[in-house]
């Protein structure tokens, strides 16, 4: 059986779709933060004097929440991308450091 020429250039990007398809399958539905983040985002939420740990633990949480910043300053959906991870990881924060 002869495969079409464009059948086989076809074949190998579609097994790689599917592959991260499978890959990707239910979302996560555990826990977003850690206690850590939880404890740094409470402390930098209080206005304490915030030290490199607790930037560090925000600026994970961002990463978390998709937030990407982008290392040649020229990011076309700056600031609105940051915010909406600041608003997803505000709602974790709500949701998931309740017991501090």
């Amino acid at each position: 059986m002869r495969m079409a020429t464009g059948t086989r250039s076809i074949l190998p990007g579609l097994v790689i779709l599917l592959a991260g398809c499978a890959a990707c399958g239910m979302p996560y539905a555990g826990p977003h933060l850690t206690s850590t983040e939880c404890r740094d985002l409470m402390a930098l939420r209080e206005n304490a004097h915030p030290t490199i740990e607790q930037h560090h633990s925000e600026l994970t949480a961002l990463r978390k929440a998709g937030y990407a910043a982008s290392a040649w300053y020229d990011d076309p959906y700056y600031p609105d991308d940051l915010q909406a991870a600041q608003r997803l990881v505000d709602s974790w924060f709500k949701t998931e450091c309740q017991q501090l």
